[in-house]
């Protein structure tokens, strides 16, 4: 089953959020890119999951502060103090996404490059430990 319009439109508009935040790091903390990217992000995930849900997972009650930070940090990126809104946003992002990374991790672990690299002795014990963290 394809798609929807939306879906596509929001993995484009994620996509190119994901690029100018990363580029405007890159470009030593760009304001201009970084608010740029925050707003394609936000608007590109309203658009993959819906306005509905997206408000939810925003706005659950045990996720308040990770909202806040991630949020806050957008705010303090448009306001003009890119260093410090994107540490916000970093740390926002890692509590409202944690729960998500194990799931990423074990889809890495299955694909040919990416997956050997990660089941490397050192690395996958460093990984499993990180993983049993943030589970807790």
């Amino acid at each position: 089953q394809l798609p929807h319009t939306d879906t596509k439109i929001g993995m484009g508009l994620t996509g190119f959020g994901v690029f100018f935040l990363f580029f405007g790091m890159i470009l030593f903390f760009d304001k201009a890119l970084l608010a740029i990217g925050n707003i394609l992000f936000v608007a590109g995930l309203s658009f993959v999951i819906g306005l509905e849900r997206t408000f939810r997972f925003f706005f659950q009650k045990h996720k308040m502060k990770a909202t806040s930070f991630f949020l806050g940090g957008v705010l303090v990126v448009l306001i003009g103090w890119p260093i410090v809104g994107v540490v916000l946003e970093i740390y926002g992002f890692f509590l409202l996404f944690r729960g998500f990374f194990p799931v990423v991790v074990g889809f890495i672990r299955r694909i040919p490059v990416l997956g050997s690299i990660l089941n490397l002795p050192f690395i996958s014990s460093l990984i499993d430990m990180l993983d049993e963290s943030i589970a807790h």
